[in-house]
């Protein structure tokens, strides 16, 4: 059992995991607003030897330097690698601080809005003054390219390819579970010229759209990111967004920010797709299961 656990910022955990929180710790503290800066992050922890934090707060060894006491973070948000982590995940590991992250829990309803954003716009359905194509189209043979193959990248790949799309991927690596369903590797280069549907699903802070890539991809093409940071150069984007072309992102964050919200050539509709009921439920089951593995493994 922890001494005492601080939640820094909201964390998203549903009312019966709080309740259930209360048997991993000895004093909780639950703040419900997202901390501004390193010093009220430090304040906030205190002696604290348990910290939960979210996707909107970074936890750097600065900080950590000023509380010394901390043996546990639990990122209630995902984690994929050191590199994309809002928390210094180098430093924990050469101070002996456990660090525990999440992964899957939204993804369903990420899938649910590149589905309802695409029909809208191939039929010409909401806000889409005409169908993309000029005439309602289906998603049926439409030329869709998935960057990032992981897991919400195949889920979006298996429900396009179900309503009939032409699937194609890029990824780090082939992936011989893609290819056995139909699905074509390609260069990157090459699915961007290729496809008239791009979907960017990677890892936070992996950029892999520049000039050259903006390129390949040329106009009457419709992007989507479905990560938690721009797949591409601020710049190089401007220019491309620009010319006859369609992007949508769900969060801001997405999107880079509020410079480009309200470009014509922009749907962004400022919340993550994935914050759903049910993620939340899938969430604080995670999370909770993070912790109670932590304290049995140190018993």
């Amino acid at each position: 059992m922890f001494r005492k656990l601080v939640a820094i910022e909201p964390i998203g955990l549903v009312p019966q995991a709080e309740i259930k929180l209360k048997q991993f710790a000895k004093e909780i503290i639950m703040h419900q607003d997202i901390p501004n800066g390193s010093n009220e992050i430090a304040l906030r922890i205190g002696d604290a030897d348990a910290v939960l934090l979210s996707y909107t707060t970074t936890l750097d060894s600065e900080t950590l330097k000023k509380c010394p006491n901390v043996q546990y973070i639990g990122m209630c948000c995902s984690l994929y690698s050191p590199e994309s982590a809002n928390v210094d995940i180098r430093y924990a590991e050469e101070n002996d601080i456990s660090v525990t992250g999440i992964r899957d829990y939204g993804d369903e309803g990420v899938v649910e809005y590149v589905l309802s954003e695409l029909v809208c716009c191939l039929h010409g359905f909401g806000a889409h003054s005409k169908p993309w194509f000029g005439m309602p189209s289906e998603i049926t043979g439409l030329k869709t390219g998935i960057i990032g193959m992981g897991k919400v990248g195949g889920m979006i790949a298996d429900a396009l390819s179900f309503f009939g799309a032409e699937i194609s991927y890029f990824s780090r690596s082939e992936k011989h579970e893609a290819n056995a369903k139909g699905f074509r590797y390609m260069p990157l280069n090459n699915l961007l010229s290729h496809n008239d549907v791009i979907i960017c699903c990677l890892n936070k802070n992996t950029v892999l759209l520049h000039k050259e890539q903006f390129r390949h991809l040329g106009n009457r093409k419709i992007l989507f990111n479905v990560g938690l940071s721009p797949a591409w150069d601020e710049k190089d984007f401007k220019k491309w967004i620009n010319n006859e072309n369609l992007c949508f992102c769900d969060s801001i964050e997405a999107l880079g920010g509020e410079n480009l919200a309200n470009h014509p050539n922009v749907k962004c509709m400022g919340i993550s797709s994935g914050r759903t009921k049910q993620a939340f439920e899938r969430l604080s089951e995670k999370v909770l299961k993070n912790i109670e593995e932590f304290i049995q493994n140190k018993e």
